[in-house]
């Protein structure tokens, strides 16, 4: 007879019920197919607790080592009714001090709270889900750049370069590899203010929905793309998950990581020499197919938008007032403070009463969102 079945309390209750009757221990444990010491164990269990010896323990630890003490977790439950409005950071640091015990860190403090009632987590805040556009042929140089970080990867010095690049949609020509050690919004503000000075300004930059390039903010906005629109640049972002539609330029990557990074150079300076030396080959030297086997260097001329010595404000000549967005990204308006955004900070905005008295808040070709009648708070518009 199997000792595995469905009722393994059966199966104990009919062995000790033969114990009993005088049957060796030997005999049956080989007829049960366990060992002496497992039936030594339950014929123990039934001595001691009796017929509930034969059901399963529960498997539950008597001890668990890292449970806050009853004794703790009633004074710190006490000292946040005593302060309801402290955190507990504070609340620990009082305790301790007061009572000369150690409590658990304030991220455990936290959840006793919580699950005592003592404190309501905040609603988590509502971000703008990413936005997609509408991406455009093109059928000249400049009117759509391409632009990205490829994927980071360690050099000899075991830092890691995460290569910005910049290419021309219709050319394919490389307007820039640089690589950094980190991802920056100022370093790529810098970058593309360099690319602007010496091959102009495109109509159009795609990119996918990740940062520098986009945020989960208001419009997507970020300081980056607050200077593209600044200059008149349209935005164009792909929908995430879908590489594919910035198709040109995730081939250019692939060719870039096997010609330049396997293996990688020692240090940062020679990671970008060996990327200078390879985006010159590959505008000037490099044969496209898909150019009917032309260089990218004699499909691409510079822009005949030149970047503006002094960067442009935005002009509202439709709406009825252009205000500066104040610090940390807040619009003072009606004599009320809402916030916009803060890659807004000192930007001007155009202001517009609606008819339904709402004041619609825009920045460049951009429309936001709207502002009370009141001027108490500000709703952005929906995808």
């Amino acid at each position: 007879m199997p000792w595995k079945a469905n009722q393994p309390v059966d199966l104990r209750m009919e062995f000790v019920a033969r114990l009993k009757r005088g049957e060796r221990m030997t005999d049956l444990c080989l007829e049960y197919e366990i060992s002496r010491k497992t039936g030594h164990k339950i014929w123990n269990r039934y001595r001691v607790e009796g017929v509930s010896g034969l059901y399963d323990a529960s498997r539950a630890p008597r001890r668990i080592p890292h449970r806050t003490p009853t004794e703790l977790v009633e004074l710190i439950v006490a000292a946040r009714k005593k302060h309801p409005t402290w955190g507990p950071k504070k609340l620990k640091e009082v305790v301790e001090r007061e009572v000369s015990v150690k409590l658990p860190a304030p991220s455990t403090i936290w959840s006793i709270l919580t699950n005592s009632g003592l404190i309501t987590p905040k609603p988590k805040r509502k971000r703008a889900p990413m936005r997609p556009t509408q991406l455009r042929e093109t059928a000249e140089p400049n009117e759509v750049w391409c632009a990205d970080y490829k994927g980071q990867f360690r050099l000899g010095n075991t830092e890691y370069c995460y290569p910005l690049t910049i290419t021309d949609h219709l050319s394919r020509f490389v307007l820039c590899c640089e690589g950094m050690g980190a991802i920056s919004d100022e370093a790529a503000r810098d970058v593309f203010l360099s690319v602007f000075n010496e091959s102009g300004l495109p109509l159009a930059i795609r990119t996918d929905n990740g940062v520098p390039f986009a945020s989960r903010g208001l419009a997507t906005l970020t300081r980056l793309s607050v200077l593209w629109l600044r200059l008149g640049i349209v935005l164009e972002r792909i929908e995430p998950g879908h590489p594919e539609q910035n198709g040109r330029h995730e081939r250019m990557h692939r060719t870039l990581k096997r010609d330049t990074t396997r293996p990688a150079a020692g240090n940062l300076l020679q990671q970008q020499q060996r990327f200078d030396a390879w985006v010159k080959e590959f505008n000037t030297a490099r044969p496209h197919e898909a150019l009917d086997m032309r260089r990218p260097a004699d499909v691409f001329e510079v822009s005949k938008r030149p970047m503006p010595s002094k960067l442009p404000e935005p002009e509202y000549p439709l709406h009825d007032d252009v205000i500066q967005v104040g610090n940390h990204g807040r619009l003072r308006i009606l004599r009320n403070d809402v916030y916009l955004a803060m890659p807004l900070t000192g930007e001007y905005v155009g202001v517009r009463e609606e008819d339904d008295g709402r004041y619609l808040i825009s920045f460049t070709n951009l429309d936001l969102g709207h502002v009370s009648k009141d001027g108490r708070s500000f709703t952005p518009l929906s995808g």
